[in-house]
Parts: structure tokens; sequence; C-alpha cells
């Protein structure tokens, strides 16, 4: 269920209730049970729409892409990002499966508390913003780094850059899982389009463009997207609310108007999101390319604002969702279910394509950790140390495809979408958090400390989550634990090794 996540080990869905099953296993065409198809006509106008705007997309970035000759541009785009493009990279990157239809379907099942799970990525990026960004975008210029793996390997050496780059290759398919998965649930929501297939459009997307240009045209591309999600948005909100009178509609059983709720869902999605948001290597590297440290500043502060500003609005619609629709058979149906049924033709097409622009701009997001991670930090790193900058060029737009055709493997096996991305901020959180923030503070650490807190706080998480099933103890969630032991375990090998 939304409130209380399944553990790693077991993500099997399917109960009546819980977000993931019928629409995200694929139901046959025309039987799963969540939306009717019977609006024929306007069902193809809105495939018609998402389809165009699908084309467009890969257009853009195709276009771009053309002047994409080096690893520098495809990498950190020159380092020439300002603040409008670096802004519009970052939330669109932000704001995916999990931020609309997962917080739709949170916001449908419990309430305002939904606020939460983007507010507190908005908070992690806040962080960002004005602790680690402006030292570690000091620290890639002087040294020339393009990947947080070049960081690693600056403060502790190959090994440590290598042992890391692997693990996030494999956590990282998770999260690309779940954008594939929210585009699925669209596809069929609108046309009935099986589960595969809908995985599969969603890859070519955002394949496409991502591999033309890299962090150059997914600018761009986000560019786009980002201003046809905050339309879409801020005017189905409105809408939505009006079609239940107002705020006051939504008053449907005590609390669900509360956005704290006493406290619990609060703290459990700070502790699982808001460090993972501090350090997530997409979005660290996209700090990378920014023009100055004032860019830094200003572009990333903007974006975790606009982040806690966005956080009401796809939780709101879930809730009026709940008021229209209270029986779904899944809460993830709880957006697509409302565009469809409830809103205006022309409101729907632009919702679709909003609920669209997320999911794919947060997958090229993942391309682009996936591509930089093996193209630089193995492979030029340990395979082919003499690599050519074209030979380097050619593996990233390689392994960007492979990723691209491995998450959607991923999304047609898995069933959910926030328990796909509570995988990936799970261990996120744990393999990346003690490691890049004592690389920005201290010069004096090595490798054994690196290697201590990766691998006490990974196996902790892990054992943690399948002996609780994922709940932890009390505000103490796994991926808490997993980070204090990873902490704890960095600070003994560091007092160990500084006394001998």
């Amino acid at each position: 269920m939304v409130g209380r996540r399944q553990p790693i080990h077991d993500r099997r869905a399917g109960r009546r209730g819980d977000v993931g099953s019928d629409l995200e296993r694929g139901a046959p065409r025309g039987e799963h049970r969540g939306i009717s198809l019977g609006r024929g006509a306007s069902l193809n106008l809105y495939l018609v729409a998402i389809l165009g705007y699908s084309g467009l997309l890969i257009v853009i970035g195709l276009l771009v892409g053309r002047g994409v000759k080096s690893t520098d541009t495809f990498f950190v785009a020159g380092r020439n990002l300002g603040p409008v493009l670096l802004f519009s990279t970052l939330l669109a990157a932000n704001i995916g499966a999990g931020s609309t239809m997962g917080a739709a379907g949170i916001g449908y099942a419990r309430g305002l508390v939904g606020w939460w799970w983007v507010g507190s990525a908005g908070l992690g990026t806040l962080l960002l913003a004005f602790w680690v960004g402006p030292r570690v975008w000091r620290l890639a210029k002087e040294h020339d780094l393009q990947t947080v793996g070049d960081l690693l390997e600056l403060r502790y050496g190959g090994a440590v850059r290598g042992v890391v780059a692997v693990l996030l290759w494999v956590t990282t398919l998770f999260v690309l899982a779940a954008q594939l998965i929210a585009v699925a649930i669209v596809l069929q929501s609108v046309a009935g389009i099986p589960k595969v297939y809908g995985c599969l459009i969603g890859g070519i997307v955002v394949s496409a463009y991502f591999t033309a240009g890299g962090l150059l045209s997914s600018a761009w591309v986000n560019l786009v997207q980002l201003v046809v999600l905050t339309a879409g948005f801020v005017w189905i909100v409105p809408a939505a609310l009006d079609s239940v009178g107002g705020f006051s509609g939504l008053t449907i059983e005590t609390g669900y108007t509360d956005i704290w709720q006493g406290g619990g869902p609060a703290l459990y999605y700070m502790a699982l999101l808001v460090p993972a948001f501090i350090i997530s290597p997409g979005l660290v590297q996209k700090v990378y390319g920014a023009r100055d440290e004032r860019t830094v500043r200003i572009a990333v502060g903007a974006a975790g604002l606009a982040l806690m500003v966005f956080a009401f609005l796809p939780v709101l619609l879930g809730m009026v969702a709940r008021v229209h629709f209270p029986d779904l058979s899944t809460q993830a149906l709880a957006l697509p279910t409302l565009l469809v049924r409830e809103m205006p033709i022309a409101l729907g097409c632009l919702g679709l394509a909003a609920v669209f622009s997320a999911e794919v701009s947060s997958a090229d997001a993942v391309l682009f950790m996936l591509s930089t991670s093996l193209s630089r930090d193995l492979y030029r790193r340990f395979v082919r140390p003499d690599a050519s900058d074209a030979d380097v060029l050619r593996v990233a737009r390689g392994a960007a495809l492979v990723g691209g055709l491995l998450g959607v493997v991923f999304a047609i096996a898995f069933e959910t979408i926030i328990g796909a991305l509570t995988v990936f901020y799970s261990f996120l959180s744990v393999l990346f958090f003690v490691p890049v923030i004592a690389a920005l503070y201290t010069r004096r650490a090595g490798a054994p400390e690196a290697f201590a807190a990766v691998g006490l706080g990974i196996p902790v998480l892990i054992v943690v989550d399948v002996m609780t099933a994922g709940r932890g103890f009390g505000i103490w969630n796994p991926t808490l634990i997993g980070l204090l032991v990873s902490g704890g375990a960095f600070i003994s090998v560091f007092a160990v090794r500084r006394k001998e």
C-alpha cells in the first residue's frame, strides 16, 4: 500500500487497493478495471496528442544533438548552462512518476500528507543549492570532474569508483522502470495499449532524444517539457477543485486534509528522500554543467522552492479523484482516471501531456546517470584508459540505449511505481550520502573509510528491510538505519586510521 511500502526483497502487488495491481500489471486490452474505454473518439484524440508530443520531443533532441561532438558537451553541456536551462533541467528531472502519479496515489489514499513525498525532495534540493552544490561545482571546475565517480576517485581511489559505479548501474534501473511504468499506465488508460507496448514507447522516446545530445539535448527538451507540465497542472488543479466545490469538498474523512497527520509519514518521507536529493548523481552532474557558482545557487534553489509548491498539485488532484471515484481498484489510477473521465477533453489532453512530460523528463535523467557512469567510470577508467574522446562518446550513447532497453525489461517485470522508487532512493541514499559529503570536507579519508561505509550500510539496509517488511522500527526506517550505520562505519575507520 502507499502508506506502508513493501520490503525490497518482495514487491508483490496485486491485492485490491495496492498501488500497482490491474493496470500496472498490464491487463488485456479493454479489460482493465480502472477506466472505461467508452469514449472512443475522445480517447483516440488523447492518444494522438501524446504521440504527436512524443515526436516533437524526439525532433528537438535530434536537432540539438547534431552539435554534440565531445564528451564535455554530452556530459556537462560545456559547463555553460545558465540559470534558466539549469533550473528547467533540474526541475523536470525531479518531477517524474513519483512526483505525479505516485504523489496523486498517496493523496488519493491518505490525503494532504502526501505533500511530504515531493516536498521532501524540495527540501533536499534546497540543501543541494546552498550547501553541497557550490562546493561540488568548485571541485568539478578545478579538477575537470564530469561524473560523481570522478569525485569519488579524487578522494578515495579507483577501486571505490568502480564498485560504486556497478552498484549505481543496478539500482538506477529501478527508477527508470518506475517512469516507464507510469508512461504505460497513461497509454493504457487512454487507449487500452498493453503495458509491454506502453513501456516500449516510453523507452524509445526518451532513449532517442537523450542519446542524440546527452545533457545539452536534455536541457532543451526539459525546458519544453517543463512549460507543458506547468501549464497542465496550473490549469487543471483549479478546474478539478471547482468540480468538488472547492477545498472544503475534500473533507471526506477525519485527518484527510491534515498535512502533518501525527508526523509519522512526514518523518518517513524526509528520511528517505532528503539525503537522496542532496547527492543524487543525476542531479550533482547537472550542477557540474552550471556556468558558475551563482548559477548553481539561483537555479538549484529556485528548483527546490518550485518543487515545494508543485508538491501540492498532484496530491490535490488525487484527493479530488477520491471524491469522484472512491472505489478505484488501485490508487495509481487516480490521476489518469480524473483526467480522462472528469476533465473536458482539451484539459484532459493537456493534463496527460503534462504527466507524460514528467515521466520522460525523469527518465532522461536516469539515462544520464547510466550512460556517464558506464562510459567514464567503468569503460574509460578500467577497460580502455587510452580511449579517445570519440570512443567514450560512442560508448556513452550505446550505454544509454542499453540502459533504456533494460529499463523496459525491469518495467515489464516490476509492478508498482512507489515500490520501484523506494528501492532506488533507499539504495541511493545509503550508497552515496556519506562518501560524497565526506569527500567535500576532508582529504584525509581514503578507500578503507568509503568501503566501510558502503560495505556495512547497504547490507544493514537490506537486512532491516527484510526483517521488518520495510517498516523499520518506528521512525527508524531501513534507510535511516542504513545511513547511521554507514556514517558510523566511516567515522570509526577514519578514527582508527588516524590513531595508527
